[in-house]
């Protein structure tokens, strides 16, 4: 199958009738980074919660790799949400083990260097760290499984302009050629260089897929101010 996620017909209609998504239709390809760019309220959390199997839809479906979400999915998604939910008390060095237990496809090398170019020290305790110390570690974490797909939710919202190119770097050199990550941001300029597609959405619905490269040629913007003409007020 050479689409990772299909998202077939899907909606999602909250108590009171909120409806967040309105029939969507989307494929995901294997293989790439793409941004999942929306203004506020426009269905990026739920698609990423029905993606990742914490929310039931009201019509249509979601599979990924051809699943529907349920423990098969689960085990090829890593997923960073955008707040972070680590246990206060627990130390880094048992997050490592925790993951170490719980996912089969997690490399504790692979986070313990990653911890030491940041000088993160395992001992330490996650109450005792900053907001954006806990961030990184909880994106180390999720970049340290070989999973089919990265889920990153605001992954630099949290941190310093300096520890931005680092995450940045993290992703991009530490998943697969036949992976891919999706990332839902606000800071589009930050994170274009390492887009190979964006997806745009409104109001529950999809209304631009495309290539990074093409919205360059073609309209000659930057995804940036493409997406500021797009949704325009």
């Amino acid at each position: 199958m050479s689409e990772l996620v299909e998202v077939i017909n899907l909606t999602k209609v909250y108590e009171k009738k909120k409806r967040a998504l309105d029939h969507m239709n989307l494929s995901i390809p294997r293989g790439k980074i793409i941004g999942l760019l929306g203004p506020n309220g426009s269905g990026k959390s739920t698609l990423i919660k029905l993606i990742n199997g914490l929310l039931v839809a009201t019509e249509g479906q979601v599979l990924v790799n051809g699943k529907a979400p349920g423990p098969e999915s689960k085990s090829c998604v890593s997923y960073l949400p955008e707040r972070t939910y680590f246990q206060d008390n627990m130390k880094v060095k048992e997050l490592i083990n925790f993951f170490t237990d719980f996912y089969r496809d997690f490399h504790p090398e692979r986070a313990k260097q990653m911890l030491a170019n940041l000088n993160i020290n395992e001992e330490a305790r996650l109450k005792t760290l900053s907001k954006g110390t806990k961030e990184k570690v909880q994106l180390i974490m999720v970049m340290s499984r070989n999973a089919q797909l990265y889920i990153l939710d605001e992954p630099i919202a949290g941190v310093d302009p300096a520890a931005r190119d680092y995450i940045l770097r993290t992703i991009i050199s530490n998943y697969n050629e036949n992976a891919t990550v999706l990332i839902s941001t606000h800071l589009i300029t930050d994170i274009e260089k390492i887009l190979d597609e964006v997806i745009f959405i409104r109001d529950g619905k999809v209304v631009l897929q495309d290539t990074v490269e093409n919205i360059r040629e073609q309209k000659g913007k930057s995804v940036d101010s493409y997406f500021r003409e797009v949704f325009a007020c």
